[in-house]
């Protein structure tokens, strides 16, 4: 290990402690102190479980709970299942990934809510056929079971699981394996059941506890698509800690570590069922049979698998014909008259310089971490630590609301709450692990052999960096920065707290929008989101193709 490569991995480590993973503890540890009634900000400095009495002691408490573990493990469960399905019986769904995967949250639950509405597009299609001249009297969305919800959920959900499975099959031989489990007799459907989902599973688990702990955890979509009264669990506590009310933070502390145990004991039980599936397949093996009957089971999730990502897409173009739309009545399918003056009338440019400022300098700051950390890991010839990874998903796996309110009051202790560069720093926590991930695969499967002829031809270490590797990883960095991008664009609470009202964004603005009347305003919001993150991967790549446009080997479109 040499001397400059430690002190570069330590600098970052140091830096990543103290900037990312001690606010996180920090904010948890604030939290937790105002789930034990120590506030002292509102007088509150006696510890007892008093805030958890009072929180116990709310009214729909226990649906909300139940409505969370629905929603949640509900919508994972069923994301898992369709996207194996998918990834066997449609190989074609990975053309859509980027659009949806690009897509923030808020924007596609606003485009799904006018989709599912009573008077949404679907109802005005099924008009003429069931003879309807008004909008059904049918609770579709906000509907109190979570039902739109969880489909909501499962249209963000699937597209990610199903991009981390094309990457989990490259590092297995599957194809081998449906070629020799057919030669023996059994159907397909039985070959991937019983041999390639058990090698693919354990490759995708982290980022299937990811899915889980936001499905737990969600706001923006589940305000906008999930139950109102009694809402989520994640929903209750913003509205609590943004109560007028000061004492109403303690009982939302309290509810806050119930988020933090509740996302921790779903995880268990996951791991739990995950012992109990593996025994009761180990007995599924053990009774034999080739399993020609699995094709048929595997039909139905798969068209629900097809439907929830067509009808996402679907969900992009109401977005944009709401925009224009302008004398729409029911049951029409589409406008009576179209206008642009609903972009004229509605106050979009402030939020939406305000939210590219924050994603550009997010992501750049995200970027240039993860590149440090990787350039150091490369420097001092280190391997990967298991510690690291865990230090990098750590906000993933936490319930944002869990310590973001402690950070809120540690940021007020600072004098730094409400300011640009507070929701920035707030973002770079969920920013920066996004960015890591996409772009540490990528850079350690460089060729070292590169490097080496840098170095044998005199070139240091900044040369090596910025002459040979930069250059080779553009098409990964650049895709790594706009994954960044479509992070910091997706973040609702973050911006919420640390902005405290005064920095607005259009996620912030379309949340809000989202129970208005005028549709027009908050489609124009909606598009404005799902855009931003669009153009950037669009640029992602092409700019390769572009800076590299005279050298062949370099263009990621030449196939060596």
């Amino acid at each position: 290990m040499t001397l400059p490569g430690r002190m570069l991995r330590g600098a970052v480590l140091i830096t990543v402690l103290a900037a990312l993973a001690l606010p996180i503890l920090a904010g948890l540890g604030l939290t937790l102190a105002a789930s034990l009634g120590y506030l002292p900000a509102i007088g509150a400095r006696t510890v007892s479980v008093q805030a958890f009495l009072m929180l116990f002691g709310l009214p729909g408490l226990g649906t909300s709970l139940w409505l969370t573990l629905v929603t949640g493990i509900g919508s994972t469960l069923l994301a898992l299942i369709i996207a194996i399905v998918l990834l066997v019986r449609w190989p074609g769904a990975a053309r859509l990934l980027p659009v949806l995967l690009a897509t923030p949250h808020a924007a596609l639950a606003l485009g799904l809510a006018f989709l599912l509405s009573p008077s949404g597009w679907i109802s005005r299609g099924l008009a003429p056929l069931l003879g309807w001249a008004q909008p059904p009297d049918v609770a579709t969305v906000n509907d109190p079971m979570g039902l739109a919800l969880i489909f909501g959920l499962l249209v963000k959900e699937v597209p990610f699981l199903l991009l981390m499975l094309l990457a989990a099959e490259r590092q297995i031989p599957w194809r081998r394996h449906m070629a020799l489990g057919q030669a023996m007799g059994h159907g397909p459907a039985s070959v991937w059941i019983k041999i390639v989902v058990p090698q693919l599973y354990p490759l995708i688990r982290l980022p299937l506890f990811i899915v889980l702990a936001f499905a737990l955890s969600v706001v923006d979509m589940a305000m906008i698509l999930g139950p109102s009264h009694p809402p989520t669990l994640a929903v209750a506590l913003t509205r609590w800690f943004n109560d007028p009310d000061p004492a109403m933070i303690l009982p939302a502390s309290a509810g806050a570590m119930l988020l933090v145990a509740l996302t921790g004991g779903s995880i268990g039980l996951w791991m739990a069922a995950e012992r109990a599936v593996a025994r009761l397949g180990c007995l599924w093996l053990r009774r034999g049979g080739r399993g020609r009957g699995l094709g048929s089971t595997l039909a139905v999730p798969a068209a629900m698998g097809r439907f929830a990502l067509l009808l996402g897409l679907c969900a992009l173009l109401v977005l944009a014909v709401w925009s224009l739309a302008w004398r729409w009545p029911y049951p029409a399918l589409l406008p009576d008259s179209w206008s642009l003056r609903g972009w004229m009338r509605a106050d979009w440019a402030g939020p939406l310089v305000t939210t590219l400022q924050i994603a550009l300098t997010t992501t750049a700051l995200s970027l240039m971490l993860a590149i440090a950390w990787l350039e150091g890991e490369d420097r001092g010839h280190l391997p990967r630590a298991r510690w690291a990874t865990g230090l990098i998903v750590l906000p993933l796996l936490l319930p944002q609301i869990g310590f973001l309110y402690g950070l809120h009051a540690l940021f007020l202790k600072l004098g730094i709450c409400g300011c640009l560069w507070a929701v920035i720093w707030a973002q770079v926590l969920f920013v920066f692990p996004y960015v890591m991930l996409a772009l540490s695969e990528p850079w350690r499967s460089l060729d070292p052999r590169h490097v080496r002829s840098a170095a044998a031809l005199g070139a240091g270490p900044l040369r090596r960096l910025v002459a040979v590797k930069l250059p080779l990883l553009i098409a990964p960095v650049l895709a790594s920065a706009a994954l960044g991008i479509a992070v910091s664009v997706t973040q609702y609470l973050p911006t919420l707290f640390m902005g405290a009202g005064r920095v607005t964004t259009l996620t912030t603005e379309a949340v809000t929008l989202a129970s208005g009347a005028d549709r027009r305003v908050t489609a124009i919001y909606g598009l404005l989101l799902a855009v931003l993150p669009l153009c950037a991967y669009g640029l992602a790549l092409r700019l390769p193709g572009l800076i590299f446009r005279n050298r062949r080997d370099m263009s990621p479109r030449h196939d060596t």
